[in-house]
């Protein structure tokens, strides 16, 4: 999955200088067919600094810039939409970091935005680019592991403090379920099927912020497959996709610890590993197991994410994840708070 040699680098702007924003600037850093070209933030002028590019105090003004064939959306998820808005109305292609928005309703709007102005907006899950998921992927598409029965998801690990001095970590807009289970929600539905209904629960018990630190949901999916999954960003704990694959280098990496576990009538799949369990003949609880390993293409997300993006942005492809695409995501999430809040089970409204 490589970008074709182009005469210039893509010349992108990044909106957002935190977290994300930091990372995104090193992805472009060690990609030959991209260059960073402009910084906006109205509080930092720090990464603009590092990187040695012009910083900006309005994301407008970097959306005017004429150097600028591209932006990277990394702000705090409340300003997601309006930047994306923005960005459509500049004519500027978007990598819009994920959630798409903080709510359905604000996610329509984008998506008619995008319809009426030919908006080009690739959203970034950007877990759907590891190769194990495009492998795992088409293993169940050919029916390896059987019918899909069971799903479980881990996200357990512990954020530092100094994540949460930026003030939107602790307010609505933000918590573990937005911020983190998200990806795992997105991924199932991207493996397995699309979510029907939703039980939650969610706990603020540790830190005591606005938002919850601590989530645990069940769902089912179209095809009568069943899910459970579990998320906290204030344990000590191995199980989650950061720790599991080679993703970000400022992450620990544990190889034998899973993240998630897909059941089926003929096998199963330890992920990210690709362990694939069956039984050779007789298929029943009697009969030890079989276990062999799937090989992958090498990369990690977040290159052959900005792979992607630079061939959407040229008009060379078209975006894996759409606003519509990210907007059905969200409608879960969206049901996982509503639940957590009633007790109730929630049926996802397509």
């Amino acid at each position: 999955m490589s970008t074709p040699m182009n005469p210039h680098p893509l010349r992108i702007g990044i909106i957002g200088a935190g977290v994300m924003g930091t990372k995104h600037a090193e992805f472009i850093a060690r990609e030959q067919n991209a260059t960073l070209v402009g910084i906006a933030d109205p509080f930092t002028t720090t990464l603009a600094e590092t990187t040695e590019v012009p910083s900006y105090t309005d994301y407008h003004d970097l959306l005017a810039a004429p150097d600028v064939d591209a932006v990277i959306i990394a702000n705090p998820n409340v300003e997601h939409v309006p930047t994306a808005l923005a960005a459509i109305e500049a004519g500027i292609p978007a990598l819009l970091e994920k959630p798409v928005a903080v709510s359905a309703d604000e996610a329509s709007v984008l998506s008619l935005a995008v319809k009426a102005g030919d908006g080009v907006i690739l959203v970034g899950h950007h877990r759907r680019h590891h190769p194990a998921v495009a492998a795992a992927r088409g293993m169940i598409s050919a029916g390896e592991l059987g019918r899909i029965v069971a799903v479980n998801g881990m996200w357990l690990t512990k954020k530092s403090a100094d994540y949460f001095e930026q003030s939107w970590h602790r307010t609505a807009g933000a918590g573990v379920m937005l911020i983190n289970l998200v990806h795992d929600l997105d991924l199932m539905r991207h493996l397995v099927g699309e979510v029907t209904t939703i039980q939650a629960i969610a706990s603020n018990a540790i830190r005591g912020y606005e938002v919850e630190d601590t989530a645990a949901v069940i769902v089912s999916f179209d095809n009568g497959a069943i899910g459970t999954f579990i998320a906290s960003d204030s344990v000590v704990a191995p199980w989650g996709w950061d720790q599991s694959t080679q993703d970000d280098p400022q992450f620990p990496f544990n190889p034998d610890t899973a993240c998630y576990s897909i059941a089926g009538t003929d096998g199963s799949l330890a992920f990210p590993q690709l362990g694939h369990y069956y039984h050779d003949g007789e298929s029943n609880w009697t009969h030890p197991l079989s276990r062999r390993f799937h090989a992958t293409t090498g990369g990690d997300s977040y290159t052959r994410q900005l792979r992607h993006f630079i061939d959407v942005a040229r008009g060379q492809s078209e975006p894996m994840v759409t606003v519509d695409d990210a907007a059905a995501t969200l409608k879960i999430i969206e049901s996982a708070h509503r639940s957590a809040a009633t007790g109730e089970l929630i049926r996802v409204q397509p």
